[in-house]
């Protein structure tokens, strides 16, 4: 009688642990974003674009301006020599007090999947 009372609860632990994983699991994922690879693919395109940033905002602390990408990548500004990954392609759109960086994502063989921006205030957010 005693091992199956001790089975019953092993099978209840189970069962909640299973749930409170796949709950954390949907949770942790970015919108547009399914797989594995997908999952890499983003975080790879939100840490170019927190690098991208960056880059922006020491460039218009030393010159007093903003600049498009390629410029950030030929005055060296721009660690990273990237305008695109995995299909994303980057660009900067700047003005005279701000900056705004945009990921678009390759909707057309990744349907679906979702662009990215960022500005000035460093924060990641899905683009409309």
């Amino acid at each position: 009688m005693r091992g199956i009372g001790s089975l019953a609860g092993l099978l209840i632990v189970a069962i909640i642990a299973g749930l409170i994983y796949k709950y954390e699991f949907n949770d942790s994922q970015s919108p547009g974003v399914s797989t594995p690879v997908q999952t890499i693919d983003v975080v790879g395109v939100k840490n170019d674009l927190l690098a991208i940033a960056q880059a922006e905002r020491t460039y218009g602390a030393e010159h007093g301006s903003f600049v498009s990408l390629g410029e950030l990548n030929s005055s060296g500004a721009l660690a990273i020599q990237k305008t695109s990954r995995d299909g994303y392609t980057y660009e900067v759109q700047t003005e005279s007090q701000n900056f705004h960086v945009i990921a678009h994502c390759p909707a057309s063989t990744t349907p679906g999947c979702v662009s990215y921006s960022i500005d000035q205030t460093m924060e990641i957010q899905t683009a409309q």
